[in-house]
Order: C-alpha cells, then sequence, then structure tokens
C-alpha cells in the first residue's frame, strides 16, 4: 500500500496499476480533469502539478518543499508519503488563487488548454521564492508552452503574484498539514499491486538491494522521466519496478576536503548548489538541462544510468574524472565514470547491480574547466554536441588534458587523440589548432534531425577554439550559453 495527501484528503492506494500516471489519475480516477495532457513527454507543461514534501532544515525546522513536477511522466508510486497539488485545489472558499487571479487580470490566457500548467508553475515559484527577479520567473515557466497567449502576460503575472505575495490557505495550514504528512511518513517498503504488475517502495539501500536482487528483471524507477516515456509513448507495460525515490541515503549530498558525494536519487535540482559551488559552468548547463519540472524530477543517476549518449551531464563528470559506486547485494565497487559505458545503451553494470553514489572531485586552481551545449533552443531542448574541456596549465605548459564529448559518438566519451597532441604541449593557438584536427580521429558523428555529421565535427572543433579563445580574453566569456 501507499498513502499520500490528494491536497488535503489521505488516499491510501494498494491495487492500482503501476503503470498509471498521476495526470491519468487525476483525470480518470478522481475527477479532476483541469490538469491537461498535451504531449506526453515532459516537452510542453500543460500537466504540471505541485508536490509537497515535509523537509528538515539544518537548524531543525520542519516546512514544505513544493516542487512543480509534469505528471504525465511522474508515476502514482512515487507520491507516497507527499502531498499532491491540482489546479483544482488553488480556489479556496469561492476565490480564485492569487496566481489565478493574476492571470485573469493581467489577461495572460485564450484558449485556455496551457492554463493550469502555468498556473502551477507559478504557485511553486510563488512558494519558493521571495520577490523573485525576471530570471527566476523565465526558469520556472520556461518548461510550460503557450500556442496563443504569447508570455508577455504571463510574465507579467508572474510579477503581480510573487514579487508581493499574499498569504493563502496552503499557509494557514501549514502545521496541519507537516503534521498529517508526518502521520504517513512510510515506515517500510511500500508497494502498488494490481496483480499482472507490482512497483515496490524501499526506504533503504540495503532493502533495495535486496529488491532487486529478488527481481532482476525490475526497472529501477527515480525520476522516471526517461522511464516514463516507455509507457507514454511507446505504449509499453512495466510489469516490475522498484522506485528509489524515497531512499533516503541515495538522496545525499556530502562534501568533503577533496571530493563531493552525490546520491544516484538526487534531483537534478538539488545538485545545483554543490556543482555550481565548485564548477559554474556545470551550473550553468544544468539551468539549461531540460525544464525544472524534468530537473525537479529527473536524477543525477538516472541521467547516467540511462547511457544516453546525448545526456548532459555524463561528458562533464567525465571530464572532471568523476566516478560511480555501484552496489550489489552487500558489495560495492567503484568505477571511473569513463568506463561505465561500454556502447549504445550498454553499461558495464551487473545483473542486480545500481548506482549508488557519484563522486565528484573538487575544483583546484590550476584546472581550466569549461563546458558547452549547442542545441537548437537555448531552454528545454536536448544536445547537439554537449563538450567539457578540463585542462592544467602549468608555466604555460598542459601537464593534464581531460575532454569529452556528447553527441558525438555512441556513448559519451573522452577525446583520447586531441588530449595526447594536448599533453605536454604550449598552450597556445597553434597546439590548439592540431588538437581540432585530431577529432577527426576521435569521432565520426551520425547525422539525424538534430545535426549532420559535419555539423557536429565542426561544432566540436569550434567549441574548443571557442574554449581556448575566453581562456585568452575572459571578458568576452559565454560558457555553456552556446546555441544554434
Amino acid at each position: 500500500m501507499i498513502q499520500f495527501l490528494l491536497n488535503q484528503e489521505l488516499r491510501s492506494e494498494h491495487a492500482l496499476d503501476p503503470n498509471l500516471t498521476v495526470l491519468n489519475y487525476l483525470r480518470e480516477h478522481v475527477g479532476k480533469p483541469g490538469t491537461k495532457e498535451g504531449c506526453a513527454s515532459g516537452d510542453c507543461g500543460a500537466c504540471t502539478v505541485v508536490v509537497g514534501e515535509l523537509q528538515t532544515d539544518a537548524d531543525g525546522r520542519e516546512h514544505i518543499r513544493y516542487r512543480s513536477l509534469n505528471s504525465c511522466l511522474t508515476f502514482v508510486s512515487s507520491l507516497h508519503g507527499k502531498q499532491l497539488i491540482s489546479v483544482e485545489d488553488l480556489k479556496h472558499k469561492g476565490e480564485l488563487h492569487s496566481v489565478q487571479k493574476a492571470m485573469v487580470e493581467c489577461h495572460g490566457s485564450q484558449c485556455g488548454f496551457c492554463t493550469p500548467g502555468f498556473v502551477m508553475s507559478l504557485f511553486a515559484l510563488q512558494k519558493n521564492s521571495d520577490a523573485p527577479d525576471q530570471a527566476k520567473a523565465h526558469e520556472a515557466l520556461a518548461g510550460n508552452l503557450c500556442r496563443c497567449t504569447g508570455y508577455r502576460p504571463i510574465l507579467a503575472a508572474a510579477e503581480q503574484s510573487c514579487c508581493a505575495k499574499p498569504a493563502d490557505q496552503f499557509d494557514a495550514r501549514e502545521a496541519e498539514t507537516i503534521a498529517r504528512l508526518k502521520a504517513i511518513a512510510p515506515t517500510d517498503i511500500g508497494e502498488l499491486n494490481s496483480g499482472d504488475k507490482r512497483c515496490l517502495v524501499p526506504l533503504t539501500v540495503a532493502d533495495l538491494a535486496d529488491l532487486y536482487d529478488a527481481y532482476p528483471q525490475a526497472r529501477l524507477l527515480a525520476g522516471g522521466t526517461d522511464l516514463a516515456l516507455e509507457v507514454t509513448q511507446f505504449h509499453r507495460t512495466l510489469p516490475v519496478m522498484i522506485y528509489v525515490g524515497n531512499v533516503a541515503e541515495m538522496k545525499r549530498i556530502e562534501t568533503f576536503e577533496d571530493r563531493i558525494e552525490i546520491g544516484a536519487a538526487t534531483a537534478l535540482s538539488d545538485c545545483y548548489e554543490a556543482l555550481n559551488a565548485e564548477y559554474p559552468d556545470f551550473g550553468e548547463l544544468l539551468h539549461r538541462f531540460a525544464s525544472l519540472q524534468i530537473r525537479n524530477q529527473g536524477t543525477l543517476g538516472g541521467n547516467i544510468g540511462n547511457a544516453s549518449p546525448i545526456g548532459d551531464s555524463p561528458p562533464l563528470l567525465i571530464a572532471l574524472g568523476a566516478r560511480i559506486v555501484l552496489c550489489k547485494g552487500d558489495t560495492r565497487r567503484t568505477l571511473n565514470l569513463e568506463d561505465y559505458f561500454i556502447d549504445y545503451r550498454v553499461t558495464a553494470r551487473q545483473e542486480s547491480e545500481f548506482i549508488e553514489k557519484i563522486i565528484v572531485p573538487r575544483a583546484s586552481a590550476e584546472q581550466l574547466f569549461r563546458a558547452y551545449k549547442v542545441s537548437k533552443r537555448l531552454d528545454d531542448d536536448i544536445s547537439a554536441v554537449c563538450a567539457a574541456f578540463n585542462l592544467r596549465v602549468e608555466n604555460a605548459v598542459i601537464t593534464d588534458a581531460r575532454v569529452a564529448f556528447g553527441g558525438m559518438a555512441a556513448i559519451p566519451k573522452r577525446a583520447a587523440h586531441c588530449e595526447a597532441v594536448l599533453l605536454g604541449q604550449p598552450f597556445n593557438n597553434a597546439v590548439i589548432e592540431r588538437a581540432c584536427a585530431a577529432l577527426a580521429e576521435d569521432f565520426t558523428p551520425l547525422s539525424d534531425f538534430r545535426a549532420s555529421k559535419e555539423y557536429r565535427l565542426l561544432s566540436a572543433q569550434n567549441l574548443l577554439r571557442k574554449y581556448f579563445i575566453e581562456l585568452q580574453t575572459p571578458h568576452i566569456e559565454t560558457r555553456v550559453t552556446a546555441y544554434v
């Protein structure tokens, strides 16, 4: 059985189909059709809902953290122990919520199909920000598409509702909601079981290891932003899933003198602060990693584990020399991330083995790390080429070189020939040009709808030139904001 709050209503579910999305649960099972399906792939934001989770600050203060999510990519099992809020829940005692009023008063809606998603994104922005600036508003709304209104009045609604936010019914009932969430906090393995399909929800790494050993055919569910597409886009059935999002040990971020350890189930939005503090380019790339809804849901471990050749984080992590800890039963092994990827969607992971954590070395003054993403749109788009450069230069000589790319091969991959040309050579334009030529030996990229093979190779070479120019003339630095 799983339990969660539907606004303030306690829901206990045990026989639901684990493949059921929150979107379809709202529309078909509880009679709340305000949440709309636009794409069923997490691209349009029409299905945005907000999920509240109990959080405890460093000072011991308990509060509810509200996050916007794409309900079309969220399985109901991931709600265990949380609060689900849909657009119907905002109106209170016959009065529209302040974000709804702002959308009306600023003329932020025409056909209205996308409006519930915008409203929920604004609600989350209001809850999480005090007087948000334009950049935060753009970030909060970047995952919501509107085909008829235009964004100026919607951004005006964001300013009106979030910069002088009034208290609402959720503030008034916060203490009560905290008490109710504490009362349903999971204490044992949860389960949804429809007879022929099941999803198990462990709470510890040990329980996860035991369950995965017992069900090696199970699909691990973290954020689900990739896995859910098998259900929503390809109409496949997932007979057994194990949801890892309630394993607290795998959602920790710990900073040590020489490294940062990030639990594999940590949401990408939660990784931002730690990674940005060490590597600002990593932080900049995370801002362009899909939408805020996806970053609130997708995990760093999931982005690695699905072994996509165009995943944004693996090239950066490889260039930084990151490692992963793999767990199977009660044994663990540590692997260099670059050795995890074998071939297209083929990894070094053994049966019943899972990624427990990612280990990222901390930055040093000698490192010259930069990352770049080339995509057709600046926001919410998949890379055509993702590049990461990490050189160590001492006395004008390159003493270490790690260069990695995504989108250039069947796997995220280091550029071995390019690195060999750079290593031990002076950091000058002539060497960089030879290294650019060597990239043609490292990669034979494919042509697809995102880019031709010629464009990809030329882009990779130009990004290396860009890296060199920016380090020579830092006042023109644009870092990860490259797009076409």
